[in-house]
């Protein structure tokens, strides 16, 4: 899966360039789905100078024109925001990852528990969660709730604890239920973030392993 970040995009605000640099991203990468993510500000995101109503309106397009795959939305949007994103996504046959990110720190786990369950009730194709780990335990609590995840939900996950202590659940997520992670082309767009070359190596090895 390749992933734009479109709070990046400097003419975020012209529907009609985004529009078409999503049609050249999937004409550089064919075969490859294409996510399309405004990663909000709060989210650890870039600050961008459109509103919120304009990002809906820019997700609706995105799907409306079948230029993309999948799109990312995060858990905590207005609850009116993320009914429409998940209509039109769902209209366009465009999966909808519901996300959630913390990078202040991982939460107990009654409240990780509480937002993977709120990406399925809220109506995600894919349920993703990232957090910050202050120690090794923390890492572990992540993937713990990954587990519980998996045995209990009706949708695939992603879920990663960030930050170099976390980079081991990028390895090692799958494992436990996490169906994808990210790893870094040209420069990270998180903490922790390990080059797509050097993740593939560790992932394959890992699997090898376990396998023999």
């Amino acid at each position: 899966v390749f992933e734009w970040r479109v709070d990046f995009f400097a003419a975020l605000d012209d529907v009609a360039a985004v529009l078409d640099c999503a049609r050249a991203l999937r004409r550089a990468a064919p075969g490859i789905p294409l996510l399309f993510t405004r990663r909000h500000a709060r989210e650890g995101g870039q600050p961008i100078s459109v509103s919120e109503a304009q990002v809906v309106a820019l997700y609706a397009a995105v799907c409306e024109a079948g230029c993309v795959d999948l799109v990312d939305f995060e858990l905590d949007n207005a609850a009116a925001d993320l009914r429409s994103v998940r209509e039109v996504s769902r209209a366009n046959d465009v999966a909808l990852i519901v996300s959630s990110h913390d990078f202040a720190r991982t939460p107990d786990a009654a409240t990780l528990d509480a937002r993977f369950a709120g990406a399925q009730r809220v109506g995600a194709d894919v349920a993703k969660l990232a957090v910050m780990p202050h120690d090794a335990a923390d890492v572990l609590a992540l993937l713990a709730a990954t587990e519980r995840a998996r045995q209990t939900l009706e949708i695939p996950l992603i879920s990663m604890s960030m930050a170099q202590i976390g980079a081991l659940s990028r390895i090692v997520g799958w494992v436990y239920g996490s169906a994808a992670t990210f790893a870094v082309g040209c420069s990270a767009s998180a903490p922790g973030q390990i080059a797509i070359g050097e993740l593939r190596a560790a992932i394959a090895a890992l699997r090898g392993a376990l396998a023999g």
